[in-house]
């Protein structure tokens, strides 16, 4: 198969425990508008269309088309829903936060708290005066 951009690509190779008509199947029974996609691209897939022809059936372009065939491949239908991100790793350990916000609870006057890069910010701001620090994760013995 020769796709559009001239460039010969080979078929991409999928689990024998599912055929087209299943993923279809599945497709109309799911409501994930995101995975029916996926299926639908898949399904194409077996029913031997370029990655190009798959890839436009899903909405995707053809590398994205490979990376699910290789979750569908390694995981299943599982592999084709999404997955929730991770997010950030903390900054403070579970002992630094809670030193953190044990000081600020017993605090005389309560300081204004908030994360910028690099590190916590906190101030207080009186009648005349206004002071500021910044702790960083390495204040704390962290990295």
């Amino acid at each position: 198969m020769v796709e559009a951009g001239g460039f010969d690509m080979p078929a991409i190779a999928l689990r024998q425990d599912y055929d087209a008509a299943q993923l279809r199947a599945l497709a109309r029974s799911t409501k994930d508008a995101r995975q029916v996609r996926r299926l639908l691209a898949l399904a194409a897939v077996y029913d031997g269309a370029s990655r190009g022809e798959a890839a436009t059936v899903g909405g995707m372009d053809r590398q994205i088309l490979r990376d699910w065939a290789l979750r569908f491949n390694a995981e299943g239908l599982a592999g084709l829903i999404d997955r929730k991100a991770p997010g950030a790793k903390p900054k403070l350990n579970p002992e630094q936060l809670a030193a953190v916000f044990g000081w600020w609870r017993t605090a005389r006057s309560r300081p204004s708290m908030e994360w910028f890069a690099g590190g916590w910010w906190i101030w207080w701001a009186g009648s005349t005066t206004s002071t500021a620090c910044r702790l960083t994760p390495a204040a704390w013995g962290g990295s």
